[in-house]
Parts: structure tokens; sequence; C-alpha cells
């Protein structure tokens, strides 16, 4: 077992027995966000979260320390994501990434903003013209420094 499998067996636990992911953070005690990116493979759960995620998802306790296990971050299988909803972010930052640059540098100066210490909450916004897709996130400024 690897922790391939182990995303494996509770994508397939999550789909056979219908659980949604702002259900299991509600038991593991994280955002669904974090929770959904853990269970997937690209964050580490603490000991509690790791055992809560084995009882929700049925898996076997050789999954356990898997879970806890800093994970090989990155989970896109091509340079150029094929899934059209990945991809459309990956347009996003196609078209917008110069505008987000410019824009941070202007507020903050020279530096980047951090994926690790970073939050992000995703909801649905209703609309008369078609649901929408409402992300906000929010990483700490890390300027870089001189030396």
């Amino acid at each position: 077992m690897n922790r391939s499998d182990v995303t494996d067996l509770i994508i397939e636990a999550k789909v056979t027995k219908g659980i949604r992911w702002a259900d299991v953070a509600d038991k593991v005690g994280r955002s669904k966000e974090w929770t959904t990116a853990a269970c997937l493979g690209q964050m580490a759960f603490d000991e509690a979260g790791a055992r809560a995620v084995v009882d929700i998802f049925g898996l076997p306790a050789e999954a356990e320390p898997w879970l806890r296990t800093v994970p090989y971050k990155g989970s896109l299988p091509t340079a150029v994501p094929t899934d059209p909803l990945i991809y459309r972010f990956y347009e996003l930052v196609s078209v917008y990434g110069s505008t987000f640059k410019a824009l941070i540098h202007e507020e903050f100066g020279d530096g980047i903003m951090s994926a690790i210490d970073f939050r992000m909450d995703l909801r649905r916004e209703t609309d008369p013209n078609g649901d929408r897709v409402r992300i906000e996130m929010s990483g700490k400024f890390l300027p870089y420094k001189n030396y």
C-alpha cells in the first residue's frame, strides 16, 4: 500500500457510500477545502485526523500512517491540465497571472503569496443568470529579502 492507493480507497468509499467532503471536514475538525486536499493526498493529517478518516471511509488500519506522511505535493498528471475544470484555472492564470503579479507587487512590493500559509473558501453564489462559483484565497505575503 502507498499514498496513492489510500487516495483511491478514499475516492471509492466516497462514491459508494455517498460521503460529502463537508461532512468529512466536520468530523475531522478542519475546513472542507483543506480536508479535501488532504484526502486527495496533498496534505498530511495529524494522528486524530488520520484516525477519523480511516473510520469515516472504512479504510484498513495500514492506511493511517500514509495519511500522516508528508506527501509529494502536486497532483496534476500533465504540465497542461486536460480536465476541463482544472484547465479553466490554468487558463485563468494564463490570462490574469501577469495582472495578479502586477497588482500584488504594486500593493505589497517584491515577493510572493504563500501557498503554505494559505486559506481558501469555496462556495456557491446564487445568481438569477446561473449560479456562480465563488473562491476566496488568502495567502501570507512573503517578501524577497535583500542580502
